[in-house]
């Protein structure tokens, strides 16, 4: 009796391993699916506190249809997004133009306000070449970086051809919006599905750990477009008002900025780098900007995003990560070092999300665990 019910158990496990791999197998066949789903997912979390909003809103004492609601969310996402888009492209596309003239113009002007740089680079660093011009691979950087050829040539190597990319591209968009439509009009439509592939008894504690989730994650990403608007904001008053940047100059720069704002500690780094030298080019191109020689220009414009960058640290920063994910400063640090190691900057980026999705599980179901009980407060009603 007692080798049966040995058997037996190894039968269960055998049958567990083998839906687990097939599962897997599935899972990593349906990847794009599943991709679309989790973006599906992050444009509702997204939209859900604009849906809740705008609920309140009645009219002759009764809210507006939950499609309807649903509809007017994704048309505001949508074109925040294609506002920033559209605001980026063309002051990167003129800069370009002028720095396509800037040789010619250091040539017939025999000045090249960055020659002492070059000088000094050339000199330190031996193997970059006497003929070595940090402006010129700057340049260079810069137009392959939106350089159609180059890449629709990477993508084309890795799907086919540019027409599979704009298949790809329409069929992945019109997916996410259309998923989005359905998470956003039925808030717990995906607690559904995921309560219907998971066992009885556990049921209701994957719906409070999903609740959890959604919640936490909601206040994130919805701080994390807050603060980015903020930086965006914040750095466009700066450079137009005391710069004196042109308007469109000055928002493409800040809205660039605000982007690579969302990668932490690296991205407000890089953001710094990118405007101080669109804005030297730009002033040396155009002449806009503060009457000051081109070296004193880039210290202020360097300053004014400083203190950006100081207020969202001080200000923004503490707001978003601590009351919306429940974690504390240090814990975030290495979260983001280890995700970095692992991932680089598509880890950076995920690491936040997917350490609340980590957080709540723990917190959930291994409270019990002491490392667990240690370092995760028993969260339980809190969120």
């Amino acid at each position: 009796m007692e080798e049966e019910r040995s058997i037996d158990k190894l039968a269960r496990y055998t049958l567990a391993a083998a839906t687990i791999l097939i599962a897997a197998g599935l899972f990593w066949y349906f990847r794009s699916v599943l991709v679309y789903i989790i973006l599906a997912f992050i444009v509702s979390l997204i939209g859900l506190p604009l849906m809740r909003l705008m609920r309140k809103i009645r009219i002759k004492g009764k809210p507006a249809p939950d499609s309807v609601l649903a509809i007017i969310s994704i048309i505001l996402i949508m074109s925040l997004l294609s506002f920033i888009v559209t605001q980026i492209v063309p002051v990167v596309v003129s800069i370009i133009g002028e720095a396509s003239a800037m040789d010619s113009r250091f040539a017939a002007g025999g000045l090249n306000p960055l020659e002492g740089v070059n000088d000094y680079i050339i000199a330190t660093i031996p193997s970059v070449g006497p003929d070595f011009r940090l402006e010129k691979t700057v340049l260079d950087g810069l137009k392959g970086a939106i350089s159609l050829k180059s890449v629709g040539g990477a993508m084309s190597s890795i799907i086919g051809s540019v027409a599979s990319i704009v298949t790809t591209i329409v069929v992945g968009l019109f997916s996410v919006i259309f998923i989005s439509f359905f998470f956003l009009k039925d808030e717990f439509l995906f607690d559904k599905i995921v309560a219907s592939l998971v066992p009885d008894r556990i049921e209701d504690k994957i719906l409070k750990a999903l609740e959890d989730i959604k919640n936490l994650l909601s206040r994130y990403f919805g701080g994390v477009l807050i603060e980015m608007l903020g930086v965006a904001l914040l750095d466009f008053l700066l450079l137009w008002g005391v710069a004196r940047l042109g308007v469109g100059a000055a928002l493409g720069i800040a809205f660039i900025a605000g982007l690579l704002n969302i990668i932490p500690y690296v991205g407000p780094l890089i953001g710094e780098a990118i405007g101080v030298i669109l804005a030297v080019i730009l002033k040396f191109g155009t002449g806009v900007g503060l009457p000051v020689s081109l070296w004193a220009f880039a210290l202020i414009v360097l300053a004014l995003m400083l203190t950006t960058q100081l207020i969202d640290n001080f200000i923004y920063q503490p707001l978003i990560y601590s009351t919306s994910i429940k974690a504390g400063p240090l814990e975030i640090f290495i979260v983001l070092l280890i995700a970095g190691t692992i991932g680089g900057v598509v880890g950076m980026l995920a690491a936040i999300p997917a350490y609340t999705v980590i957080r709540v599980i723990a917190s959930r179901f291994f409270h019990h665990l002491k490392p667990v009980k240690r370092l995760i407060p028993d969260t339980e009603g809190e969120v």
